[in-house]
């Protein structure tokens, strides 16, 4: 058992690109990240390196997994959790936890269950074959949403 903001508070303070996170294990085999990408930070880096189309959203993918990577063993965060609390897989979000979705409180605080439930089919797949991979069909669709 661990509390999981503390570690989704030092992700999105240390990446740029990472707007939103929730971490979600639920007595599964593994733990997975649920993501909002930073639209801006994100269409910036991209759009200097003139990617564009599919390219684009694999790139920006292969980034975000970068970022969460950085706290694995060997990674630049690596002393921060415990290896085993680090999500294995990550579920990208087509769209920001707010108020107005109900998906953040008053405080701007996670309201964890209406976040599982809303995305219920994003964390589902996450534990499939397919989603294991960051550059999945359906991580893509979510980019391309975020992403505009």
């Amino acid at each position: 058992k661990y509390s999981p903001e503390g570690m989704e508070e030092a992700i999105v303070d240390k990446s740029p690109i990472i707007d939103q996170i929730m971490i979600y294990n639920n007595q599964n085999p593994y733990t997975i990240a649920l993501v909002v990408a930073s639209k801006e930070n994100l269409n910036r880096q991209l759009d200097d390196e003139g990617l564009k189309g599919d390219e684009r959203y694999r790139e920006a993918a292969k980034r975000i997994g970068a970022e969460i990577a950085k706290y694995r063993s060997g990674g630049t965060y690596a002393d921060e959790f415990p290896d085993r609390w680090v999500p294995a897989v990550i579920a990208l979000a087509d769209e920001p936890f707010t108020e107005q979705n109900g998906l953040v409180n008053s405080t701007m605080k996670v309201v964890r269950n209406k976040v599982e439930k809303h995305f219920s089919e994003a964390i589902a797949h996450a534990y499939t074959p397919e989603g294991k991979a960051i550059d999945n069909a359906r991580n893509l669709e979510a980019l391309k949403r975020i992403l505009g």
